[in-house]
This record gives C-alpha cells, structure tokens and sequence, in this order.
C-alpha cells in the first residue's frame, strides 16, 4: 500500500494549490480547452495557467493536445480515480479503528 500512496504524492500536490484545482473543475466537463478559455475570468497570465497546466500534466491529471497552433488540455480522470480509491481505503481503517475504540469504550 505504501507505494500506492508515493505513487499519488504528486496528484496530491499538484491538487493543493487553488488555482489548479480551480483549472481542474474547469475541465470537469470532458471538453478539451484551450488555454485562452481556462484564462478567463482569472487575473493571472496566460503564461501562468499554462505553468500549472504543465504541473497537472507531470502529475497525471491532464494532457495537453494540439489543434492546429493552440494548446488544448483535457482532465485525465483516472489519476483522480485512483486517488478517491486510496482515501476510501482510508476511510474504511478509521471506521474500523472508531469501531474498535467505541467497543473498548463500552466494553
């Protein structure tokens, strides 16, 4: 299980900044976009999208594709899946270790 959890430290990371998560519920609809769209409504550059773009990419989340001479970038949502699958994993261990504590508790 271990490896499971150093192989989704860079989804993790890539995930805690807000700007990228917000470009990431951006692409939450299955359309490929271009870096001009995912711009608006942001202050920041398109120079900057395009470096967290490129953080998103290393990390799994998204690819980048070309359309004649524009970037266009779509949600990979497996990293994503992988991930929820871990932290269910997760969740279960607490539930179990809650139930433990709550039978010593009681008992």
């Amino acid at each position: 299980m271990a490896a499971g959890w150093k192989a989704q430290a860079p989804v993790f990371a890539a995930l805690g900044d807000r700007t990228r998560l917000s470009l990431v519920v951006k692409l939450c609809d299955g359309k490929p976009h271009s870096i001009s769209h995912l711009t608006e409504g942001s202050r920041l550059t398109r120079q900057a999208i395009t470096k967290h773009l490129r953080v998103l990419e290393d990390a799994g989340i998204v690819h980048g594709i070309r359309d004649g001479r524009e970037s266009l970038f779509e949600l990979d949502p497996e990293p994503l899946e992988e991930m929820q699958r871990h932290l269910d994993l997760v969740s279960q261990q607490w539930d179990k270790a809650l139930a433990r504590l709550k039978s010593f508790v009681e008992d």
